[in-house]
């Protein structure tokens, strides 16, 4: 049952096959999420989507945290749970958009994971285990909603 238990949870860290696509699995997570977001996110009001993320937040740490048990590594590539997080934290402020205010929400993304500026890339350590793999995409997840926001503006 402990191995069925775990396996699941790996299942949810990688989000089951996606985290093991070739090339950039953390791109294909985070397109997963924005492709998921009309149907498993913005249907929601916003009190509901805090509550989405905060227990994304909270299972997908634990779900992490077991990966990277089962898989030997700190913060395996193919662990693309929390781009599901930042992902959604950067499309969280707004209702509608435009098909290309949606692409650019996702590029921010990306961007802001891929460069970790401060304290992205410092905050892998602030929380142990998968806690600190959860934290810095919530974290690029909040620049790149801000650069949203502004691109919104233009």
């Amino acid at each position: 049952m402990k191995k069925l238990h775990s396996q699941i949870l790996v299942n949810i860290a990688t989000l089951g096959p996606v985290g093991f696509l070739p090339k950039a699995p953390g791109t294909w997570g985070s397109a997963a999420a924005a492709i998921a977001a009309p149907f498993l996110f913005y249907p929601f009001s916003f009190s509901i989507k805090i509550f989405i993320l905060i227990l994304l937040f909270i299972f997908g740490a634990m779900a992490c945290s077991e990966a990277e048990i089962q898989l030997g590594k700190k913060d395996p590539g193919c662990v693309v749970i929390d781009e599901v997080l930042g992902q959604w934290i950067t499309f969280l402020p707004f209702g509608l958009m435009t098909g290309w205010q949606f692409i650019a929400g996702f590029i921010f993304f990306r961007l802001f994971d891929i460069l970790k500026p401060w304290p992205v890339r410092q905050s892998e350590n602030w929380l142990k285990d998968g806690w600190g793999v959860m934290i810095d995409d919530l974290l690029a997840g909040l620049y790149a909603a801000t650069a949203l926001w502004l691109f919104r503006m233009i």
